[in-house]
């Protein structure tokens, strides 16, 4: 008796046919839950321990996105072991990929944003930084639900070959109508990873210098020393040739002094070592050298080079006028004077 009721078939299945659908479904939920409450809870302990994010990553990944899907994947399985109409069997295929194509596209955005997160950290944390890493992501997000999309018709059997030809020369003239739009585009993400400059950099380009105050996708804008604000299209930043003072270790200084010709010769050879003693003596500078350069029109000429530690131009302007305070100084002491345009007017007296 047993076995004919096993044998009875109700909208094309018997009765052990639904017995095993829902013996596959009941098995598999139990194994993702002893999974779930066993296993992965080992694996958060686990990650709470390490120091490294990634293994986070991978069990939120586990967590909203695998086992929600291991879910679908059973009912699924079960399911497709009955003998069902081909309306029904159509429409459990439709949802089963509709559901699929949502957890890859989720599992491709968390993948994105997870990767863009690093990056951010990687870079310090910059505020304006992770203004333009959303920017981005929102459109890559785009990009991937589209293609999510496309793919999910196309499994659907849908014709879409024509509609992407036809996007396809859409994009093409919309290229060539916003080629200017999109070489800035390409440019911002060259400025973006590349990194030849950042938010507070100073900067000089041909004949505008300035401090970087905003990047965007199309522009960046700069703050001159006079106040007023440039704006140069990123394509014209990455075509030309970018000096970056941030990015200066130390600033070389050259510079050159005169004195009289009047100058005895035992002044005149120790100058050098006079300049020497003052540069090694004032703080954050390397002297490199000190040398009579040359025989002016009215002077003779020393020139000197050394190093500032830093980039900063104020700092470096403090530094260079303390160095002329002291040459001052000690000039005076050794009577050495400074040399400045004169005349001397010869007068020859002759007898009628």
């Amino acid at each position: 008796m047993f076995k004919e009721i096993l044998e009875k078939t109700f909208w094309n299945n018997t009765v052990m046919a639904y017995l095993i659908s829902i013996l596959i479904l009941i098995t598999g939920i139990i194994t993702i839950k002893i999974f779930k409450h066993s296993l992965l809870k080992r694996l958060k302990a686990w990650a709470e321990k390490t120091a490294t994010q990634f293994d986070d990553f991978l069990i939120n990944v586990i967590c909203h996105i695998a086992l929600p899907l291991a879910y679908l994947v059973i009912l699924y399985v079960s399911i497709n072991t009955l003998k069902l109409n081909e309306f029904l069997k159509q429409a459990i295929n439709f949802l089963g990929m509709a559901l699929l194509t949502i957890m890859s596209a989720r599992f491709a955005v968390v993948l994105a944003a997870y990767g863009f997160k690093l990056y951010w950290e990687k870079r310090g944390k910059d505020a304006g930084l992770e203004r333009n890493l959303n920017g981005i992501l929102r459109v890559l997000k785009l990009f991937i639900w589209s293609l999510a999309i496309v793919f999910f018709l196309d499994n659907l059997g849908f014709e879409i070959s024509a509609v992407i030809a036809s996007l396809g020369i859409g994009g093409v003239a919309v290229a060539l109508a916003a080629q200017a739009v999109l070489g800035d585009l390409f440019s911002y993400f060259a400025i973006l990873f590349d990194r030849p400059f950042e938010l507070g950099d100073f900067i000089i380009i041909g004949e505008y210098l300035g401090t970087i105050e905003h990047i965007g996708i199309k522009t960046t804008r700069i703050r001159s020393l006079g106040g007023e604000q440039l704006i140069f299209s990123n394509t014209d930043l990455t075509n030309s040739r970018v000096r970056n003072y941030k990015r200066m270790d130390k600033r070389r200084v050259v510079f050159k002094l005169g004195v009289t010709y009047q100058t005895t010769l035992d002044n005149l050879k120790a100058i050098p070592k006079i300049i020497e003693n003052i540069i090694k003596n004032t703080k954050d500078t390397v002297f490199d050298r000190a040398h009579f350069f040359s025989y002016g029109d009215f002077s003779l000429i020393y020139e000197v080079v050394y190093y500032v530690l830093g980039s900063d131009y104020n700092k470096y302007m403090d530094i260079q006028q303390e160095i002329n305070f002291s040459i001052n100084e000690e000039f005076k002491k050794k009577n050495i004077e400074f040399a400045y345009p004169t005349q001397t007017l010869f007068v020859n007296k002759s007898g009628k």
